[in-house]
């Protein structure tokens, strides 16, 4: 970390921003989001999850402040408020690969 001299309320609003990151299917919805703006029917199908578990994850997405709602009628659509968020995981894959060398590609962490 650059800041070496960082307050326990930083340290705090760090570790609660990994936590939110630290659940696989919101790293889902956060990749199907990459492409674009998406309604909660859409992101189902692209995550292959239920709509209530869909909707639980984006709330947290949402309300971790990742992720913006807008509501249209009476579908909800959601964009990516963060797109730094996509350069800190390219970081992580970047040290997996390295960390797993042979296997990166059998994992998905190639390109």
């Amino acid at each position: 970390m650059a800041r070496r001299h960082l307050t326990e309320a930083a340290l705090e609003l760090i570790a609660a921003r990994f936590r939110v990151l630290g659940e696989p299917m919101r790293l889902r919805l956060l990749i199907a989001l990459e492409e674009g703006e998406r309604n909660v029917t859409e992101l189902v199908e692209a995550v292959g999850a239920t709509q209530a578990n869909v909707s639980r994850h984006m709330r947290t997405l949402t309300e971790a402040g990742l992720v913006e709602r807008r509501k249209e009628g009476l579908n909800a659509y959601y964009r990516i408020a963060e797109p730094e968020i996509f350069e800190l995981c390219g970081q992580v894959c970047g040290s997996l690969r390295r960390r797993h060398g042979a296997q990166a590609k059998s994992l998905g962490l190639e390109g």
